[in-house]
């Protein structure tokens, strides 16, 4: 009996396998152009592998532990014959790690490798998570035809550019992965990581933060000094960036996305490009976070992948579907942003109120912000644990946070897609971020985060209309619940505290306090804009 096979079927909740008689061949070797070779292990049924459909799966991360447990093992055991391949410079492949920008070349490589093995049964599934689905897109224009399907998950195309927004720099997602990598391949990685967490979060508020990686690990981490040092445009990344291959992707897609991971706006923008080139593609996204486990990966490869591997079409179903919180249920919807929902505005008003109607002469509400002490990331989107829906108490009670909340709502409210704020703002200081968190906050008075998103702003000390782009969402706001809306200056570590003093994050080393101020009158009619659903007509 293989205890780890029954775990991950209980844990997953899968239908019995067909086989758990598998064969493991280690350390096969896939040669690249440049006389690199990379290791692969291929998963098998004893008896009739060779002429099953291969699921490709291509990492960073090792080929045991978790990706051959509950990855490769759960795939092989139900249709699938799984090669487990590590990228350049990890586990023992050949050449240097640089990451995400030697995939296209060695993925294309590897794919025409693969194809001439005695062992192959003519057809791949493209399958995995984050950095495995992110190789997906790196070779998704030149599929050789035996690529039947592209299965990425909570991954998008150019997933380092999502850290490095103008207008928001995310910090603990880059900072974390590059610590994480660093000292995967140790002995203990594991509890090692464990024990590295409050050493890493301690690292994240040295100042200047080019030191911060030497503070975590003791090493250098050139993928983290990149990130600080150079912004979205810079050609370090275009190697890295394949936005433009989405729209001449040549199988059907399948993404597997979550509402609190860190690449959902990318995720949903490859589906929209898929969309509207006419290309076959299918989006699920559920309650998750970036690394929350779920069935819903290996569900998609064996009815979506595997049938379309086989030459038979995958069950049918809608082209999304859609958790939507609050209402805690699966809805299928024919595209993203679903048809059938408005824009609304709920405006901040005195009082600490929120609601349609815009609001009369006031002044404004004010807050301190310290760098020193700085308003912390409170669930939401994050990398490691910690992220998802929280009790948001404890954070609306700091002086650096204002709240603006409904009445009880008369009926249910339900809002899905895009969400943004208009928020008429003033610091003290030239340069200063403003954060707005949507919650929903039930009849006991407890608030829970629904998304969020910061701008940083240059010029701040003049009255400015920061335009903040929330996570998208999909919630419903039960009848007797309250919408809140927060507003404060920052969500640390998960974005890098504004020094308040324009420095490069690279280099600053100094810490400011601001006096920020939220302006609600007739000038400035600060709101936060939710996709409503219309109500049909006559009701």
């Amino acid at each position: 009996m293989n205890l780890s096979s029954h775990l991950v079927q209980r844990l997953l909740r899968l239908d019995p396998p067909i086989t758990r008689d598998l064969v493991v061949r280690h350390d096969l070797r896939t040669p690249m152009p440049d006389g690199v070779e990379l290791l692969a292990d291929r998963w098998a049924p004893r008896v009739g592998g060779e002429s099953l459909p291969t699921a490709l799966i291509r990492g960073p991360y090792g080929r045991r532990g978790v990706i051959g447990t509950a990855l490769a093992r759960p795939l092989a055991e139900r249709g699938f014959q799984v090669l487990v391949q590590s990228t350049r410079g990890t586990f023992g492949s050949g050449g240097t790690f640089d990451p995400m920008r030697r995939e296209r070349e060695d993925g294309l490589a590897t794919l025409a490798w693969l194809v001439e093995q005695p062992w192959f049964g003519g057809s791949i599934v493209l399958v995995g998570a984050s950095y495995l689905g992110h190789v997906q897109w790196a070779v998704a224009d030149r599929l050789p035809p035996q690529v039947k399907a592209m299965i990425p998950q909570v991954a998008e195309s150019a997933s380092t550019l999502e850290f490095l927004r103008a207008d928001g720099f995310s910090l603990e997602a880059p900072f974390a992965w590059a610590v994480m990598v660093a000292g995967q391949e140790r002995r203990f990685a594991r509890l090692r990581n464990v024990l590295q967490g409050r050493r890493t979060r301690r690292a994240l508020t040295t100042l200047p933060l080019g030191r911060a990686d030497v503070a975590a690990t003791g090493r250098r981490s050139d993928y983290f000094q990149d990130v600080l040092a150079r912004d979205a445009d810079d050609e370090r990344w275009a190697a890295m960036d394949h936005r433009r291959r989405v729209a001449r992707t040549t199988v059907p897609v399948s993404s597997i996305a979550g509402w609190y991971d860190i690449f959902l706006p990318g995720q949903l923008r490859d589906f929209r490009a898929l969309r509207e080139a006419g290309r076959p593609a299918r989006l699920t996204v559920g309650p998750w976070t970036h690394v929350s486990p779920t069935d819903t990966p290996i569900r998609e490869a064996l009815g979506f992948g595997l049938a379309l591997a086989r030459g038979e079409e995958p069950p049918e179903r809608a082209p999304v579907r859609l958790y939507v919180t609050g209402e805690e249920a699966w809805r299928d919807f024919d595209s993203w942003p679903p048809h059938g929902y408005e824009p609304r505005h709920f405006h901040l008003r005195p009082g600490g109120e929120l609601g349609e109607r815009p609001p009369a002469g006031s002044t404004p509400d004010r807050y301190r912000y310290d760098p020193a002490d700085p308003t912390p990331a409170v669930g939401g989107v994050r990398l490691g644990s910690g992220g998802g829906r929280v009790d948001n108490t404890a954070l609306e009670a700091r002086p650096d946070v204002l709240t603006y909340t409904t009445a009880p709502l008369a009926d249910d409210v339900e809002v899905i897609g895009d969400v943004t704020a208009e928020v008429w703002f003033r610091s003290s200081l030239p340069h200063a971020d403003v954060f707005v968190r949507l919650c929903d906050v039930d009849p006991r008075g407890r608030s829970v985060n629904v998304c969020d998103g910061l701008v940083s702003l240059s010029g701040a000390d003049e009255t400015t209309r920061a335009e903040v782009a929330l996570w998208p969402t999909a919630h419903r706001f039960r009848r007797g619940h309250r919408v809140r809306v927060q507003v404060s200056s920052g969500a640390f570590p998960r974005y890098a505290r504004n020094t308040g003093t324009g420095e490069p994050h690279a280099t600053a080393t100094r810490l400011l306090a601001a006096e920020q101020s939220v302006h609600h009158d007739p000038d400035h009619p600060s709101a936060i804009v939710l996709p409503v659903r219309r109500q049909p007509s006559g009701g």
